[in-house]
């Protein structure tokens, strides 16, 4: 059983994202963003002038695709993919010293360094619809099997039963918890 808590756990352990979005031609793109969670929000620091501000606008639907870690230190001798966790979100765009999330900036220090604040956009995303999971919540061996190792969790779920487990192979590391 794969929870809506579970996969915010991740996604809040993570700190990487790839965030796919569309130019104002209509072209696909994807950019890696350093990202923090707050609340159910992902907050994603770029700046003013850069390629993300001036094609990402507010309500805008965006993709993210968390990637999250996982084999422990197997990890060092086998080629072992990540997990991931993907979903569809809302963007807010906030400009550089915005008075609407002046209070978030000691809680978005790591993020936003003091010398960044003032010049800084901040992209607000909240997720939307579901959470698409692949490796989240079962063993290492599980993910080779596609049924297993996959699910789709509401965002605001609390808890959704996800494929069941083989019964087989005792569940490895699943990248969650350290």
């Amino acid at each position: 059983m794969t929870t809506a808590d579970e996969i915010w756990r991740a996604v809040a352990h993570a700190s990487f994202a790839v965030l796919g979005h569309t130019t104002a031609a209509g072209a696909p793109r994807t950019s890696g963003v350093v990202y923090q969670t707050v609340g159910g929000h992902l907050y994603v620091a770029v700046a003013p002038d850069g390629w993300k501000a001036r094609q990402i606008g507010t309500g805008d639907e965006v993709s993210v695709t968390v990637p999250v870690r996982r084999g422990g230190i197997l990890a060092l001798l086998f080629p072992i993919p990540p997990a991931t966790i993907s979903f569809s979100g809302r963007v807010t765009v906030h400009a550089a010293g915005a008075p609407e999330i002046a209070g978030l900036l000691d809680t978005l220090r790591r993020l936003l360094p003091p010398a960044r604040r003032g010049s800084a956009c901040v992209l607000d995303i909240v997720p939307e619809g579901h959470f698409l999971t692949y490796g989240i919540g079962v063993g290492l061996l599980a993910m080779r099997d596609p049924a297993a190792a996959r699910a789709r969790v509401p965002v605001g779920a609390q808890h959704v039963t996800a494929p069941e487990r083989p019964t087989a192979e005792p569940p490895l590391h699943t990248g969650l918890h350290r």
